[in-house]
């Protein structure tokens, strides 16, 4: 026969070299020769299936027609993939490599494809950083990134349906019947390819018409981020140290708050956003002499998205401590008795509170009632941006900033971009420029921080500080007054390397003054294809931390909250950057943050979606692009987010933390292309036997729901990095069984690819399967028995980056002997509940000289343990509950000299705490839980001048009557002292509200 094959209609007019193959007659032939050519050249079931399937089809065309066909339809992709812009081209790297075999057996060509798409990567990666403020330019590339979303809507839709096609379980022949009926969802795949294929044309024409030529400049090799990162936290708006000028406004502030006034004083610092009102604010804050004037204290965050309960709950929890204000009960109250509960707190106290960032005048009306006068010569004192907030404190109490003279801008400049040389000196052949540059800021702090920021990178050339000022000049001079804040910060962004550009406006995303987790922002990044996997040993999660430190470092995230070893735990995005930035997303459709009636609409194009809140107020949400959607409005129906989600079948990401649902949405199981999935905090109860669908799930966060059992399916989940499944019975964690333990049927050798697995009830297969998972990295385990032990620990041994792990025993009988087992020595997080062999510490324990968190549970311990973990150098927290049944505790002087935190609980028998001179030196915080024979405050504690929180829960009255008598000098030097009973709290413990608290007071892996 001749040849009369046909190509879809679309196509041939796309791809010159087959169009004499003329058009296929129907979209499901088209579709059939990609299932064909997934079969190999030479199977027979090729030929029955074209024989049962289309004996048509078979007909008019031979095999290797059929297959000529198939692989027309890769050239198409082949040839899409060369037009991609910044955003899709890694994306198309890993995917379209990926979906390619599907369609083709490309062998030799995927090289060659690899290498095309590679060169690519290194240019369109400078498009957005060259011809800055050109906006034709910038008209054109925003269409260069439209059409590569519409090349990732392709390649996604592609993986959607063949994920479809290969979970069908039903026969062979059912099932290419199936595929063949659901080929409808096809027919507009070949007319999309046509359309790009027309727009990549035009693009092309547009840019020689209008010389949009990329390169001129030839900057690449200064867009290249160097290797040199100073590893400091030097933002200004949170290191004092680096203050520089407003001496004058400083002096005027510590001036009032120490005046001697009766009367409750309202005073504000207003100014433009980025002159510093925050920083000057915390540093008196945290004034040692300013602080101690007054009987307590508390800063609190207002924004613009404040709720009057929260906002009012927030202050108890800074006045009295989170956990105290949890045994409260404030949770569960009204915002008049929240209201009435302050004043209760204040009444006859001398209190100095922050309020920062307030935008209304609305937000002081239920706080002016709260905070009573009470003529102690209290202090209340504002930050805002807008002078009608300001004129709340009367009698001229209000400081309006100013912007830095040239000599103070000039210091500041130059602490940034020569913090490298000796005594920050500019060098000469570069002054005039970087003189320049510093006129041109304007003595705005966050634009010379900024900018010092970024040239402390570049190289000391005067040809490359001119380019950059010429750069910076356009910018200022176009944008006046606020506005032109905005250029400056873009010219950060646009100095970014492109892997840290969209993580960073992924940040941009979350609300305001949101504390975005490490570990939380980091599984996003890489399940959003953010993150490079650089294949020399190190996981995407650390490359992914390392990409945090880099954008702290440039002064564009803050750390707002560190571990006590010192590392960053949270960080908080300025609310400026954030402002400007999240803009630069909604241009870009990299992403929008829904926030109230202000963005009702939300365009189609949107790739990623937040919803601060008014969820509900929504329209034309109905968006195919959508690759993640993450819920922070918990106040929405189930019958909404079934509606929502029905909407959005491409979707990588899906957050509904803290929603309020029961049960697993029904349309979650057909999101096949699903990366990460999120139900944590919510009452979701049964995971379904259909989640062995979501085979690409990377993330699936169960904390804190009500699934006690996995189903068997989930083993089929095999590029699962991170499963978190586990409830909690008792918040304050009094017996073995306070976490509830999940069980894991089926064969977990299948899951590879796991890096957390927390929490699992043991069994003799668990146990000894765990071996098969060589990339574990944190690991809780619970209900384990001794018959388990040996097997167990053969299979930690074959973890060789295990560096978390959590151990339970089945009951409290159960005695676990671990005296011949060979130490973990890579661990730096260690629980162990359950009693001990003989009541004594496995020598083991010797070897733990990386650990910094140790909790001991009620391992029945005879001899004080205290001088078998002294050795423990780098150990930070101490925590003990009922480990030890004797009557002394002994802390001798040079032993743990780095521990920040020491919980002891449960000890019955405890009667005497030694604290020797020199032991603990870094001491801040101690917890003392339950210990009825203990009467007295251990007298060491006096030398423990670190120690700034103190917290007592159940304790005698005699300990408390000595507290509070003649033992009173042992602690005054500690700044809180927290007092309550644990039966306080039990009426918060099945609240949803005390439920979010737990998050920072539960489950110690996550620490």
């Amino acid at each position: 026969m001749g040849k009369t094959a046909f190509l879809p209609t679309a196509l041939v007019s796309f791809s010159a070299g087959f169009s004499s193959l003329g058009p296929l007659q129907t979209a499901g032939e088209g579709c059939l020769l990609i299932l064909l050519r997934n079969i190999p050249y030479s199977s027979k079931e090729k030929v029955n299936t074209v024989a049962g399937l289309s004996l048509d089809l078979a007909q008019k065309y031979s095999i290797q027609q059929l297959r000529d066909m198939a692989d027309a339809l890769f050239v198409v992709l082949r040839k899409v993939a060369l037009s991609l812009g910044e955003g899709a081209l890694v994306k198309i790297g890993t995917d379209v490599v990926e979906a390619a075999p599907v369609m083709t057996d490309f062998e030799q060509s995927m090289k060659q494809i690899e290498g095309e798409l590679s060169v690519l990567q290194a240019f369109i990666g400078q498009v957005s950083a060259q011809r800055v403020g050109d906006k034709a330019f910038d008209a054109w590339l925003d269409q260069v990134r439209d059409v590569a979303h519409e090349v990732e809507d392709i390649i996604d839709e592609y993986a959607y349906l063949t994920s479809q096609a290969a979970l069908d379980t039903s026969s062979f022949f059912k099932r290419k019947f199936h595929q063949i009926k659901n080929f409808v969802a096809w027919q507009k795949f070949p007319s999309q390819i046509s359309q790009v294929e027309a727009r990549i044309q035009r693009l092309t024409e547009m840019r020689n018409r209008y010389d949009l030529s990329i390169g001129k400049q030839g900057k690449s090799n200064n867009l290249q981020l160097t290797n040199q990162l100073f590893m400091s936290d030097s933002a200004y708006l949170t290191d004092h140290s680096e203050i520089v000028g407003n001496v004058d406004e400083i002096g005027r502030l510590n001036e009032w708050l120490l005046e001697e006034r009766q009367d409750r004083t309202l005073i504000a610092i207003f100014g433009m956003g980025g002159l510093g009102k925050t920083t000057i604010a915390s540093t008196v804050y945290k004034d040692q002499k300013i602080i101690t004037s007054f009987d307590c204290h508390a800063w609190v965050v207002v924004s613009q998205t404040y709720q009057v309960e929260n906002l009012l709950r927030e202050i108890i929890n800074r006045l009295i401590g989170e956990r105290a204000s949890m045994t409260s009960g404030v949770m569960t109250l009204s915002r008049m008795r929240l209201v009435e509960l302050i004043q209760s707190h204040l009444q006859d106290r001398k209190y100095f509170i922050v309020l920062d960032d307030v935008w209304d005048k609305d937000a002081w009306l239920f706080l002016n009632y709260a905070f009573v006068r009470n003529n102690c010569g209290s202090k209340v004192l504002i930050t805002t941006r807008r002078k009608d907030v300001s004129s709340l404190a009367v009698d001229n109490y209000v400081i309006e900033l100013k912007t830095l003279k040239h000599a103070e801008s000039w210091e500041l400049f130059c602490k940034k971009a020569f913090h490298a040389s000796k005594d920050n000196i500019c060098p000469e052949n570069i002054r005039y420029w970087a003189n320049k540059i510093v006129a041109k800021c304007q003595g705005l702090p966050l634009a010379i921080i900024t900018i010092g920021s970024i040239l402390s990178y570049r190289d000391l050339k005067e040809q490359e500080w001119a380019f950059f000022f010429n750069q910076l000049s356009w910018q200022l001079a176009n944008n006046p007054e606020l506005n032109w804040i905005s250029s400056v910060l873009k010219l950060s962004l646009n100095d970014l390397p492109s892997y840290l550009r969209s993580c960073f406006l992924y940040c941009s995303l979350y609300p305001e003054d949101y504390k975005i987790r490490k570990k939380h922002i980091s599984k996003l990044w890489i399940a959003e294809g953010l993150v490079e996997e650089r294949g020399d040993g190190t996981t995407m999660e650390e490359v992914a931390e390392c990409y945090l430190m880099e954008l702290t470092q440039r002064s564009l995230l803050q750390v707002t909250e560190r571990k006590a070893c010192g590392r960053a735990r949270t960080f908080v995005m300025h609310d400026l950057v954030r402002e400007v930035t999240s803009i630069i997303a909604k241009k870009e459709k990299f992403g929008i943050a829904h926030g109230g009636a202000s963005t009702t609409q939300i365009a189609h194009e949107a790739r990623r979606l937040f919803i601060q809140s008014g969820a509900q107020t929504m329209n034309s949400l109905a968006s195919s692009r959508l690759r993640s959607f993450i819920l922070f409005d918990t106040e929405v129906p189930c019958s909404w987010i079934n509606d929502i989600l029905s909407r959005f079948r491409l979707l990588r990401v899906l957050s509904l933390r803290f929603v309020n649902i029961e049960q697993v949405p029904g349309v979650v199981t057909e999101l096949y292309n699903l990366r990460y999935l999120d139900f944590s905090y919510t009452k979701v109860k049964i995971i379904p036997a259909s989640f062995r669908k979501l085979v690409n799930l990377q993330v699936l966060d169960l904390r804190f729901t009500y699934v006690e059992e996995l189903p068997q399916e989930i083993t089929k989940l095999t590029n699962l990095r991170h499963l978190h499944v586990f409830a909690v019975h008792d918040f304050q964690q009094r017996s073995l069984s306070c976490f509830g333990a999940t069980k894991f049927p089926g064969n977990i050798c299948h899951l590879k690819n796991l890096q957390a697995l927390q929490i699992v009830s043991a069994n003799k297969d668990l146990v000894s399967q765990l071996g098969n998972l060589k990339l574990m990295r944190s690991l809780a385990i619970v209900e384990v028995r001794q018959s388990y032990i040996a097997e167990l620990w053969n299979s930690l041994t074959k973890m060789p980056n295990l560096n978390r792990l959590v151990i339970s025993a089945c009951d409290m009988e159960e005695i676990l002997d671990l005296k011949m087992l060979k130490p973990l020595s890579n661990l730096i997080f260690f629980k162990l509940a359950g009693k001990l062999e003989a009541g004594v510490l496995p020598s083991m324990f010797y070897n733990f000289e990386k650990l910094t968190w140790l909790k001991l549970d009620w391992s029945g311990l005879k001899k004080d343990p205290i001088s078998s973990l002294s050795h423990m150098s780098n150990l930070v927290y101490l925590l003990m509950c009922g480990s030890y049944g004797g009557e002394q505790l002994t802390f001798c002087s040079g032993w743990f000299p780095k521990l920040n935190y020491l919980q002891l609980s449960k000890m019955e028998n405890l009667n005497w705490i030694e604290i020797e001179d020199g032991t603990m030196m870094c001491l801040n915080n101690l917890e003392l839980n339950d210990l009825g024979n203990l009467k007295a405050v251990p007298y060491g504690i006096k030398y423990i001048r670190t120690l700034h929180q103190m917290y007592l829960t159940d304790m005698s009255k005699e300990f408390l009557g000595s507290l509070q008598g003649s033992e009173r000098p042992i602690v005054q030097h500690i700044r809180n002292i927290h007092i309550f009973e644990s039966s306080d709290s039990e009426a918060a413990i099945n609240n949803d509200e005390f439920r979010k608290y737990s998050a920072s007071v539960s489950m110690e892996a996550e620490a």
